[in-house]
């Protein structure tokens, strides 16, 4: 099983699934996921949610720091998270790509540039997590 479909199925049930988000491609340093724009991640006025931005940010960045811990050894947390909703969409789907930025042994920072079906930003984000030791 590769990691896209193991984090595919470990969302399942949840906010993830519940937006539409899917994991898409996986490298040594860079997660990439999708979300549709539709009447889950719109604001009334019929554009995408910054909210929903940020939901597909956090998940991604956190999904890449999963995908780069012992699992069985440590949880990721996201610890802050900043954006700049610079653009819009209103339709198909917007794109994110987390690029590490930092790996450390307590703490990973992520960059995550979302754009839309065109490859025209519409955020970018930041993301800290901390990595904690299961007890």
């Amino acid at each position: 099983m590769t990691l896209i479909s193991e984090l595919n199925d470990f969302c399942k049930n949840t906010l993830v699934e519940h937006l539409g988000i899917e994991f898409t491609e996986a490298g040594n340093d860079f997660l990439k996921a999708r979300m549709p724009v539709d009447n889950r991640t719109k604001q009334p006025m019929g554009i995408l949610h910054g909210g929903a931005s940020l939901a597909l940010a956090e998940t991604v960045g956190s999904a890449a720091s999963i995908g780069i811990v012992d699992n069985e050894k440590y949880h990721v947390v996201g610890m802050q998270m900043t954006a700049n909703h610079i653009g819009q969409a209103t339709s198909g789907w917007v794109n994110a790509v987390a690029t590490l930025v930092h790996k450390g042994t307590k703490t990973h920072v992520w960059d995550i540039l979302i754009t839309n079906d065109e490859g025209k930003k519409i955020s970018v984000c930041r993301l800290t997590n901390m990595i904690i030791e299961k007890i």
